[in-house]
């Protein structure tokens, strides 16, 4: 479970949300910043149980890492790609070297392993088109396991949260 969640599996056997621990999952990913005293008084609980309550809940998987968000443009990143794969092969090396691959690429932020037509969905962002060139034709399609890809190109976002339904 490389990035400590899977699905299927969210809390031990033994231990459920309860209200207060989806309260405070929700209040965190609102603002991981927030303050025990301030989060206590919004859950209706102490401050030293929040703070028991967050522990258990990262010892459990369910809170990974906090993290601030930035304004992509702010670093000149503001182009989304959404670039389809195909692989050459479905092979169980050619599938680790291509995520592994795209585990060290800064500007593949997602990435999906798909059923249908295509085998991996990328999210990519960077500065502009030419960036996004420059990167498919001479680093993601130069990689042995990719076949083909597909681009698609955001007109604009939406809609975009971290934030899951608790």
């Amino acid at each position: 479970m490389k990035y400590g969640f899977r699905y299927s599996y969210i809390m031990k056997q033994d231990r459920h949300l309860d209200a207060v621990d989806r309260r405070i999952v929700e209040l965190l990913q609102a603002d991981a910043s927030i303050s025990h005293a301030e989060l206590a008084e919004k859950v209706g609980a102490s401050s030293a149980s929040c703070w028991r309550r967050i522990k258990a809940l990262e010892q459990a998987g369910v809170l990974l890492k906090a993290v601030r968000l930035i304004d992509p443009a702010s670093v000149e990143r503001q182009v989304n790609v959404l670039c389809n794969i195909r692989m050459r092969s479905h092979a169980r090396d050619a599938r680790a070297s291509f995520e592994a691959f795209v585990d060290g690429r800064a500007e593949i932020v997602e990435c999906f392993s798909m059923s249908g037509e295509w085998d991996y969905l990328l999210r990519i962002v960077v500065a502009d088109v030419a960036d996004y060139n420059d990167l498919l034709m001479n680093v993601v399609l130069s990689h042995p396991s990719v076949q083909g890809a597909a681009s698609h190109f955001a007109l604009s976002m939406t809609k975009y949260t971290t934030a899951l339904p608790v």
